[in-house]
């Protein structure tokens, strides 16, 4: 069994110099003395034998050797850091905390029963919830800053279990012009109008919300400002159904007859995100989710 010349440390030493910009940078953040990263560095290069760093001006750069070995390091790093993490969570049992990600269409009514069948299970483990919209739950995947997603998508490299399917159709104000036509509604007569869309959450990779047949378009954060406003007499949109039944009910809205496309569904999915560092705190949630989901389905029966 070979035993490796370099070290961890050694790695994380030239991560800091080359991402704090030079050996006095990096000695401060890593809290060393300066001879230490230096020394620290020949000997990494030495073990090597190969050239990682070349000082230009008061700044040090990565040999295109060294530009290959450290990005090979930075994985190492990464799984050396997930591994104590793992550790630490079997150790100390439950999480401190769980990040959960909601995207916007999952209903209220079944995230409140979520939380609450949640929170007396839960001991001393703290829930920080983040509501995401469009690909604002692919981002705090990519950007691992959740344990557990609701999301509307499922990005590359991730595994899921589809979870339910949200309904959308398209309303307006019983007022609304389009309503007057008294006919189906073409792609035309959508486009001579308002449509109101929500602002994607995310920064990766924003997706356009909207139908992009028309040019006459709001865009705003809040799915409730988008109903309020449609509710209001302006413009039109594809709404959740759950989240406008009870617009629906009293004539508040209604729902435009398109000839084609005036429903939809798309499908929302449960993801763990990091399944083998998943606490037993984040598997206990993910098994609320499935449950509250399930029963919710079986109380509303055959559609």
């Amino acid at each position: 069994m070979k035993i490796p010349k370099s070290t961890l440390e050694q790695w994380q030493v030239l991560q800091a110099i080359v991402d704090c910009g030079g050996y006095a940078q990096a000695a401060e953040a890593l809290h060393r003395s300066q001879s230490s990263v230096s020394y620290m560095v020949a000997r990494l290069q030495e073990q090597l034998g190969v050239e990682l760093l070349v000082i230009e001006g008061r700044r040090a750069r990565l040999t295109a050797n060294g530009e290959a070995l450290l990005r090979k390091a930075r994985e190492l790093l990464a799984d050396a850091y997930q591994l104590e993490q793992l550790a630490a969570s079997l150790k100390q049992g439950w999480e401190p905390e769980v990040r959960f990600a909601v995207d916007s269409l999952f209903p209220n009514e079944l995230l409140m029963r979520v939380l609450r069948d949640f929170e007396p299970l839960a001991r001393h483990t703290r829930v920080s919830l983040e509501e995401t919209i469009l690909s604002g739950a692919e981002d705090v995947l990519v950007e691992k800053r959740a344990d557990l997603v609701i999301s509307n998508r499922l990005p590359s490299g991730f595994l899921g279990d589809a979870l339910l399917d949200i309904e959308f159709v398209c309303v307006a104000h019983p007022a609304h012009p389009l309503h007057a036509l008294g006919r189906e509604l073409e792609e035309d007569d959508l486009a001579r109008n308002l449509h109101i869309v929500v602002r994607d959450s995310g920064t990766l990779n924003p997706r356009d919300s909207g139908w992009l047949g028309t040019t006459q378009r709001w865009t705003v954060t809040s799915p409730t400002t988008r109903i309020e406003m449609i509710s209001g007499g302006l413009g039109f949109g594809w709404i959740p159904l759950h989240r406008i039944a009870d617009q629906l009910a009293c004539g508040q809205l209604k729902p435009l007859p398109l000839r084609v496309g005036q429903r939809r569904k798309l499908t929302l999915s449960l993801i763990v995100a990091d399944p083998q560092l998943a606490g037993p705190a984040t598997r206990q949630l993910a098994d609320i989710v499935r449950t509250v989901v399930a029963a919710a389905e079986a109380e509303a029966g055959p559609c």
